[in-house]
């Protein structure tokens, strides 16, 4: 199972756990502003939720008074709490400016998609070696309500769910170096489709998924990934990163 958080919740927390440990799925139940404002990890939660479903926006400040009076807490765990997020670059700290939700660059972003092609196929490689049935039982369910979004044209759930079913990859692989690595890329990767998404884009392609699973339960690693790196290029390509690349501030150009 992937852990999506660090840490884990005190055991004399009164509030629910989340469903599965996911930070990537919204907190279980919903919470009253005294229980969230006792609770740092769920403030954390809420905040990347909400950065990840695109209710803040890339960009968007995120003013400390402001997120302490919605959760009845203090200025101090708010700030905890982003100093956290910024730990995992889904918040830019700035100084004398304060917090705002991280926008990654057409070079980071790039960067992003680099890294994951370094990483991902070796993953699959590895999972299909030793996939049990009760991995390869999850991952369909993942990919079952991924279908399901997709199907009722649920584009934020369907990038959830997709980022989602790359963390359990890297978990189940057995690496934990590089399942936290994958954990800090994938919520980039979020971010970046935020940014950059294409509206012809399709988050993760149709189909492709399933086809990395048809693999791992044939346990044929070097088509695993080779599907893995298939994928990343084509959810890269999806993208509109090569126009935003000129970065062009000729304003009599660009509007000539």
């Amino acid at each position: 199972m992937t852990t999506l958080q660090p840490t884990r919740r005190r055991a004399d927390d009164s509030a629910p756990p989340a469903q599965d440990g996911k930070v990537l799925r919204l907190a279980a139940g919903r919470r009253t502003r005294a229980t969230a404002g006792a609770d740092a990890e769920a403030i954390y939660r809420r905040i990347l939720n909400a950065i990840i479903e695109h209710r803040l926006a890339p960009g968007r400040k995120l003013v400390e008074e402001r997120l302490a009076a919605v959760f009845g807490a203090s200025r101090a765990m708010i700030r905890q709490v982003l100093t956290r997020l910024s730990h995992e670059m889904v918040v830019t700290l700035v100084p004398n400016r304060g917090a705002f939700v991280a926008e990654p660059t057409v070079g980071e972003a790039r960067e992003v998609f680099e890294a994951r092609r370094l990483i991902e196929p070796a993953l699959a490689r590895k999972l299909a070696q030793s996939v049990t049935p009760a991995q390869l039982s999850r991952l369909r369910g993942l990919v079952a309500e991924e279908e399901r979004a997709r199907a009722m044209r649920d584009r934020q759930t369907v990038v959830k769910l997709s980022g989602e079913f790359h963390l359990e990859i890297a978990e189940m692989a057995g690496n934990a170096i590089l399942a936290r690595q994958m954990r800090e890329l994938t919520l980039l990767t979020c971010l970046i489709i935020i940014l950059y998404d294409s509206p012809a884009g399709r988050a993760c392609p149709d189909d492709e998924h399933r086809r990395l699973l048809e693999a791992f339960a044939r346990h044929d690693e070097e088509c695993a990934a080779a599907l893995m790196l298939h994928h990343l290029d084509h959810v890269e390509q999806s993208l509109d990163i090569s126009l935003a690349a000129q970065d062009d501030d000729d304003l009599e150009r660009i509007f000539s």
